[in-house]
């Protein structure tokens, strides 16, 4: 080609391509002028309204955790907050940039430096185009997303509760109701590390019926092995409590196809309605792909922070193809519960949204409300989380400060 052709092709692909940028902002209403021009990554420490204990695999999680967050500012005066996990470099790489040029509405996601940690720039989406998070996600889902209270670990492991560990879990299984929880996920698999597997495994049985006792018929009751058992115990276990009526078990053991269809076949034949959920601790969608194609796993758990929206949604997509269900991994994470609430009221299906009690005093969230085993999202733009800048100034732990 030459040189001649070869620069006319080039203007044409560069007039074309600002023509296709143009249209995409002119449809989507997005302003034309808007430049980054400073991110400040910071860490916000929330704290539980109790202590968690142990699971199978970990000591003690105690009463707090942390989020790791972006503030991206503008020359507008619009302001994104979200979930991030990336580091300087990353945020520099956006000074400068349209934050709207990272947007893909013919594809629903965000693209660019941030990888899956794009919840700061959907939050500036919709604060620019004055609509909440959930609805430039999807809007298949229903107006309250079912969520369950996942804070009930080996309360009765530590030490102030180990002569009346009974009554403890029944104080839990209250506070989880008075918080609006009908669903609770409850831990086992103590005889994996911390007791001898039979005394673990009674004590798993024990601990489920008090649970049940307490909380009634009604209460939706799911465990969580973290990989406590394997697939011959885990058959044993549930010949002991499948009168309990568990509605889902997760991570009984690690995921195998096989493993998992013959569990699934098990609890077919007993004429237990049992959910076989899994999948929090991978690190490729990928991997999920034959467990879908076979069907082995019925909730998929892959987790919201580390997958971001973009992951968990191409996950449900996938899983709907064959009539499944997305459930993200989110314990440690208060806003990734909120990121949650927005995939629920986008897709249709969503399991429940899992709930670890925390709270702190920077972040700004009314209109998430939880009653009746479900919640509400507020209808304010974007994630409609604001900053309480006095706290914020005090409390938060800046990470780093870039600016143009």
């Amino acid at each position: 080609m030459k040189r001649r052709d070869f620069l006319l092709a080039c203007t044409g692909a560069a007039l074309f391509e600002r023509a296709v940028r143009a249209e995409k902002y002119e449809q989507a209403g997005l302003p034309r002028d808007v430049r980054i021009t400073r991110v400040v990554g910071f860490n916000v420490e929330s704290r539980r309204s109790k202590v968690a204990g142990k699971n199978s695999r970990l000591d003690v999680h105690g009463d707090r955790a942390t989020d790791r967050m972006l503030r991206v500012y503008t020359n507008t005066g619009l302001e994104g907050i979200g979930n991030c996990r990336a580091e300087r470099e990353e945020a520099e790489a956006l000074l400068g940039k349209n934050p709207f040029d990272y947007y893909q509405p013919d594809h629903g996601r965000m693209v660019g430096p941030l990888g899956s940690g794009t919840m700061p720039l959907w939050d500036l989406l919709g604060r620019a185009v004055d609509k909440p998070l959930h609805t430039l996600l999807g809007s298949g889902g229903p107006e309250r997303v079912p969520v369950y209270d996942g804070s009930l670990y080996f309360a009765d492991l530590l030490p102030q509760y180990e002569r009346s560990w009974r009554d403890r879990f029944r104080e839990e299984i209250d506070m989880g109701q008075a918080a609006g929880h009908i669903a609770f996920k409850v831990k086992v698999g103590r005889g994996a590390k911390w007791m001898s597997r039979e005394e673990g495994d009674a004590r798993d049985r024990q601990v489920l019926r008090v649970i049940r006792e307490h909380g009634g018929d009604e209460m939706l009751l799911g465990i969580d092995a973290n990989n406590g058992y394997d697939l011959e115990g885990t058959k044993r276990f549930f010949e002991e409590v499948g009168e309990l009526n568990i509605a889902f078990a997760e991570e009984m053991f690690p995921e195998v196809v096989e493993e998992l269809l013959e569990l699934k076949a098990f609890l077919e034949d007993k004429g237990f309605e049992t959910l076989i959920a899994d999948g929090e601790t991978q690190g490729e969608l990928e991997v999920f792909k034959p467990f879908i194609a076979a069907k082995a796993i019925e909730i998929y758990q892959a987790d919201m922070n580390r997958f971001g929206f973009e992951g968990i949604l191409k996950e449900a997509g996938w899983a709907k193809e064959q009539g499944l269900m997305v459930a993200p991994h989110n314990w440690g994470s208060l806003v990734g519960f909120y990121m949650q609430l927005h995939v629920g009221r986008a897709i249709t299906n969503f399991y429940r949204a899992e709930h670890d009690p925390l709270s702190n005093e920077i972040l700004v969230a009314e209109g998430y409300d939880i009653d009746g085993g479900t919640a509400t999202l507020p209808q304010e733009p974007g994630a409609g989380i604001t900053i309480n800048e006095s706290k914020f100034a005090s409390d938060a732990t800046i990470r780093f400060d870039v600016s143009a």
